[in-house]
């Protein structure tokens, strides 16, 4: 998984609250296992005009100023509803790294960090100024910094945040639940090495 330290990047508003998984990434594209791919069907519904071809220019994301915005801005309760873990998928294929909202769906919320997304929780009246700014400073960027645990813009504007260390070490160090595994490779195939060659292992069959 690819590390997380610091992010400069467009901030992209979506001054919504509730946005479901559902919304996020609509079922029907469901088909795929790789982790890639979902990206062009983000916000799918909201995105596109009936045709689900045309562009809708109403929609925040489809903005000029917003395009290749790396962090997102969103209204509380972002990502609840199902499970789903093409939702940060899709947010990832699409370019997010970052994430900002006073509050998150729990499962979602730590989907995001076994995907490489930091989901930074803030009170409401950050949430609040940030969005404002993007909506009325075209290109308004922010610095996310997992190391300091802060956020910044080129006013000299910052606030701090708090993130579990657990879940920081894994983004600071590209560490998904298998790398995490990996880091033990070596006790693993110690252990294996005693284990009688009839009863099953993990090794990979020949």
């Amino acid at each position: 998984m690819e590390p997380f330290t610091k992010l400069t990047g467009i901030v992209a508003p979506l001054d919504r609250v509730n946005v479901d998984t559902d919304q996020i990434i609509p079922k029907q594209f469901l088909k795929r296992i790789e982790r890639t791919g979902f990206g062009q069907f983000l916000f799918f519904d909201w995105r596109y005009l009936e045709d689900g071809k045309t562009p809708d220019p109403a929609f925040e994301l489809n903005r000029p100023e917003y395009q290749g915005a790396t962090i997102l801005v969103t209204g509380r309760n972002f990502g609840c509803g199902s499970s789903r873990e093409h939702a940060p998928w899709a947010l990832k294929d699409y370019g997010f790294r970052a994430l900002i909202a006073s509050q998150f769906a729990d499962i979602f919320y730590n989907n995001c960090f076994k995907n490489g997304i930091l989901p930074v929780k803030l009170e409401e009246d950050m949430v609040r100024r940030i969005m404002d700014a993007a909506k009325s400073q075209p290109g308004y960027q922010l610095t996310v910094d997992l190391e300091s645990q802060t956020i910044s813009d080129g006013s000299g504007w910052s606030v701090s945040f708090d993130v579990d260390p657990f879940r920081r070490h894994c983004l600071l160090n590209g560490l998904d639940d298998i790398g995490l595994t990996l880091q033990h490779e070596d006790k693993i195939a110690a252990y294996e090495a005693r284990r009688p060659a009839w009863k099953k292992g993990t090794k990979a069959a020949a």
